[in-house]
């Protein structure tokens, strides 16, 4: 088959579409015929040589994907070859096949293509897992979105107001917020114009946020709990402003508030078999009665996901972007 090789850390030049073996679906594994993958900016750090993949994971970039089983491995029941499949991976979705655990499959929604439905898992995972298994967002109240034009984002608006709750969000043009407005979102912050602490005061009569989902880390952290109502749950997924923050715990305090911070992609089997049946469960009915949409800027051809990146990495994308294969 053909794949994704990093043979060193780089820019996006790095990434080299080649020949490679093809992947064996070990206990409990099934091969899936790759349709397309999905960027995200996992890929982007392990291209750049900051975020190897988990001992035993593929070496090929990519956290999710679309395809078709094309074989099953010892001990997998309750699927079929030729059943239209997407899946969380710990990498390897940037190819042309990829082995992945029988509980990290979802078969492709109702009503959704089976290239769309590669824009889903991680994205939608991420955000189920974090905003509802974790910080329990609840009905009527406010989220607070960083970054809501992004994938996460996107999908973060999406799944809180078919719940019930009131969205902010945080995005660096009129044009995202637009689109952002255009999913749902209730209260629009330009991050390079406003500051989102006082904006957030303002429009929830100085209550703030009940729950923030966060892909900054450290740069935010210390408005971010400035910007966190009583009892409020800031759970963060990224560090793109930093890994080193100070918190002043009397704040927290006073506020009863808690922080959490998870990533998926480590995460043992069995917690994310969990994460993946609770996504089944709750999210894919929504998306069958087109209540939440993936929400796809663009498809690139496979081989040339270094375009792909150049694309995210300048940030002037809305949603997802694809890799298609060929």
């Amino acid at each position: 088959m053909h794949a994704i090789t990093i043979s060193e850390p780089g820019g996006p030049e790095a990434l080299v579409w080649e020949e490679v073996p093809d992947p064996v679906p070990g206990e409990g594994e099934v091969l899936v015929e790759v349709v397309a993958g999905a960027v995200n900016r996992a890929d982007i750090l392990q291209r750049q040589g900051h975020y190897d993949p988990p001992p035993g994971a593929s070496p090929h970039p990519g956290l999710e994907c679309s395809g078709r089983i094309a074989a099953l491995g010892p001990g997998v029941g309750g699927w079929a070859v030729g059943d239209e499949v997407c899946a969380l991976l710990s990498g390897g979705g940037y190819a042309e096949k990829v082995a992945v655990p029988a509980g990290q499959l979802l078969p492709v929604p109702e009503g959704l293509g089976i290239k769309q439905a590669a824009a889903l898992p991680e994205v939608v995972c991420t955000v189920w897992s974090n905003v509802f298994m974790i910080a329990h967002l609840r009905p009527g109240e406010t989220l607070l979105v960083h970054g809501g034009s992004s994938g996460i984002g996107t999908m973060a608006i999406q799944l809180a107001k078919a719940v019930g709750a009131r969205v902010a969000v945080t995005a660096g043009s009129e044009e995202k917020l637009a689109r952002c407005a255009e999913l749902g979102a209730d209260i629009l912050i330009n991050y390079r114009e406003q500051d989102f602490v006082d904006e957030l005061r303002k429009a929830t009569d100085g209550a703030g946020a009940d729950v923030i989902l966060d892909n900054m880390g450290a740069k935010y952290l210390a408005r971010n709990v400035k910007a966190l109502a009583v009892n409020g749950r800031l759970a963060i997924i990224g560090m793109q402003g930093g890994v080193k923050g100070e918190l002043n715990i009397g704040a927290l305090l006073a506020k009863r508030a808690a922080i959490s911070a998870t990533s998926l992609r480590a995460r043992p089997l069995e917690e994310k078999a969990a994460i993946v049946a609770a996504v089944r469960e709750h999210v894919w009915p929504l998306v069958a009665g087109g209540h939440v949409r993936p929400v796809i800027d663009r498809e690139i051809p496979m081989p040339d996901a270094a375009e792909a990146h150049r694309v995210v990495e300048e940030s002037g994308h809305v949603g997802k972007v694809l890799l298609v294969v060929p």
